[in-house]
């Protein structure tokens, strides 16, 4: 059991934060949270936090502008209450996949929409940019913005797991703490994927490629990538991607690893394309399963075998509707991360993956 310690948990995911208060020995703090008439967020805390270190459960999944408000409300009145100390625990970070990062797709000149990011020279030739039709010349990004409020609002240090782009946490002035989801997925494949060291790890994209070659070589297994080119048709400027594999998977088991699942659209393509290239079956593993909109369907009617997602992100009702996913549980990865802030332990053991 962990002593002077608090743990609220938000409306986000209320049984990853059970989960997480069962592995410390501890029950959650008594909070209210609801919303008054008007729509705005109601937070009232019902036991003193005065003096104690105070962590805030909440994940980025589902109605994400509302549990991110009402994580910053929450963290102001722990604050306010003479927190000692308070820490935002997000599984899923909002709005990581928003960093700062300039608009740059073909024809977009970076310093034409970096908001004079590049100094006043570049500010002064944007006048004289003549974009294509339909570009884009300034994009709104929050990434610096949701670190700077979580400060703002008075959050001393921030725990998540797998960023979608890992410098986001140079947008903070606090600590982060950025916990891997790889030895989940590499200890699924060990237990539950018949003759593994068979099998074939697969990037869906480039970007992912660095994530992906992590596993398979400490797991000594092979790697492939698939690789997306963007072209011009014959008739107009528009992009059409091309997909193509870089590897073999014929006759083998191949496993798709990613960081994030939002429309699923990534990982059923790739998978067409295993299948298509001679893969036995395709297996997908995910650290963050938002599967929004007409994700389980296209997962249900895709050429996939298995979906394996964590609950980072409450997955109940994605398991009533997909047969293939499976669920694999973080709670005891954030609870020992919590513990050993508390304690004033090395974390350093939660970010290895070999």
């Amino acid at each position: 059991m962990v002593r002077n310690i608090v743990v609220i948990g938000g409306t986000s995911h209320p049984q990853l934060t059970q989960n997480i208060c069962g592995v410390l020995g501890i029950p959650p703090a008594d909070v209210l949270l609801s919303k008054f008439s008007v729509g705005e967020t109601r937070v009232e805390i019902k036991e003193s936090v005065r003096g104690k270190d105070v962590y805030i459960i909440q994940s980025g999944g589902g109605k994400v502008n509302d549990h991110l408000l009402e994580l910053l409300i929450t963290i102001s009145a722990c604050k306010t209450a003479s927190a000692k100390r308070v820490t935002a625990v997000l599984p899923l970070f909002p709005y990581s996949r928003q960093s700062d990062i300039p608009y740059n797709k073909t024809g977009a000149p970076l310093a034409a929409v970096s908001n004079g990011a590049f100094g006043e020279d570049s500010v002064n030739k944007i006048n004289n940019f003549q974009p294509r039709p339909g570009y884009k010349q300034w994009v709104a990004q929050a990434g610096t913005l949701v670190a700077d409020l979580l400060a703002c609002a008075g959050a001393d240090h921030i725990i998540t797991m797998d960023l979608h782009d890992p410098q986001y946490q140079g947008f903070f002035d606090i600590p982060v703490d950025n916990l891997y989801g790889r030895p989940l997925l590499k200890s699924y494949i060990q237990r539950n994927i018949p003759n593994y060291k068979r099998a074939v790890i697969v990037s869906p994209d480039a970007g992912g490629a660095k994530r992906a070659t992590a596993i398979a070589d400490s797991m000594g297994i092979e790697f492939a990538l698939i690789h997306k080119e963007r072209r011009p048709t014959r008739i107009t400027d528009r992009q059409n991607a091309t997909m193509m594999l870089v590897g073999d998977v014929k006759g083998r088991t191949a496993i798709l690893i990613d960081d994030l699942a939002d429309t699923s659209n990534t990982i059923t393509r790739a998978a067409k394309l295993l299948k298509k290239e001679g893969a036995a079956q395709v297996y997908a593993l995910v650290t963050h399963g938002i599967l929004s909109g007409d994700a389980i369907d296209r997962i249900n009617a895709s050429a996939l075998d298995k979906v394996v997602v964590t609950n980072s992100v409450d997955q109940t009702e994605h398991l009533r509707q997909c047969p293939k996913l499976e669920v694999l549980e973080v709670g005891h990865v954030f609870a020992e991360a919590i513990r050993r802030v508390h304690h004033g332990e090395s974390i350093s053991v939660l970010f290895q993956y070999d």
